[in-house]
């Protein structure tokens, strides 16, 4: 009983207090024609309140390395929906979520999104999605730092999935840096798949940003490899189960499988 009075509240709290926020700054950004208050609505606001009522608490690691100044890509693990208020608690910079493309017909959260500028992409059509990528390092030109879930999917089980190539493409043709982020917790406090909330303490760690002047430009596969290491290792600094080895890039179309690890 306990259990379901805890989803109803919840649920209860993340309507209402959805609309509610996000029609406000929607009123203020049409109103001044200036869109950075949805990011402190977003996150001042919105995101705390979503935390409080499921009755978790956020632990951010490696702060230190998120420069407001610079426009920065920000790859992470994908564990639950939650990990975007967690985010946007966790990274205090100008920041907008790359998102799938479905999110911008949900009624007042896709209008909330299109007014503040994210970036939306159809992974069913790979033109389309590839001009998303122009629109994102169009973003990142104006001095705006991108989110970017590698992963393509939330994690069943936490295990860090292989990446797909699109942030990594984005980030070499953009020239900025790749910050590793890894969220542990999520997948707890409210599962892929069911609508369970279980309080918990949910922790994010940010690594340092690798520089992709150092790479060429068409070495992505290099890249992934050397970001996903990082991902995975925090994922088990902060208690999580890390990734399997070898599985390091998804194949084209298909998410959460990478390419067969070869054995000797």
């Amino acid at each position: 009983m306990r259990q379901i009075a805890r989803n109803v509240w919840v649920i209860l709290v993340i309507f209402v207090w959805l609309i509610l926020c996000f029609c406000v700054a929607m009123v203020v950004m049409l109103v001044t024609l200036n869109v950075s208050v949805s990011i402190w609505m977003a996150r001042k606001v919105w995101a705390p309140v979503l935390l409080w009522s499921a009755g978790s608490t956020l632990e951010v690691h490696g702060v230190e390395h998120v420069d407001p100044k610079r426009p920065t890509i920000y790859v992470s693990n994908h564990q639950s929906a939650s990990d975007i208020p967690v985010l946007f608690m966790a990274i205090p910079c100008n920041l907008r979520f790359v998102a799938k493309k479905s999110l911008s017909y949900v009624p007042v959260l896709g209008w909330y999104m299109l007014l503040a500028g994210y970036v939306f992409v159809d992974r069913g059509n790979r033109t389309k999605a590839i001009a998303s990528l122009e629109r994102g390092a169009e973003k990142i030109r104006k001095g705006i730092s991108l989110i970017m879930y590698a992963e393509g999917t939330r994690s069943e089980d936490g295990r860090i999935l292989p990446f797909k190539k699109g942030p990594f493409a984005l980030a070499l043709k953009s020239g900025v840096a790749v910050c590793p982020v890894t969220i542990e917790g999520t997948g707890r406090m409210m599962p892929k798949g069911r609508f369970r909330i279980t309080p918990t303490t949910v922790k994010v760690k940010i690594g340092k940003p690798i520089e992709t002047s150092k790479y060429d430009p068409t070495d992505r596969e290099k890249l992934i490899r050397d970001v996903r290491a990082v991902i995975v290792q925090q994922s088990l600094d902060l208690g999580g189960p890390g990734g399997m080895p070898g599985e390091d890039v998804a194949e084209v179309g298909i998410e959460g499988i990478g390419r067969p690890t070869e054995r000797t």
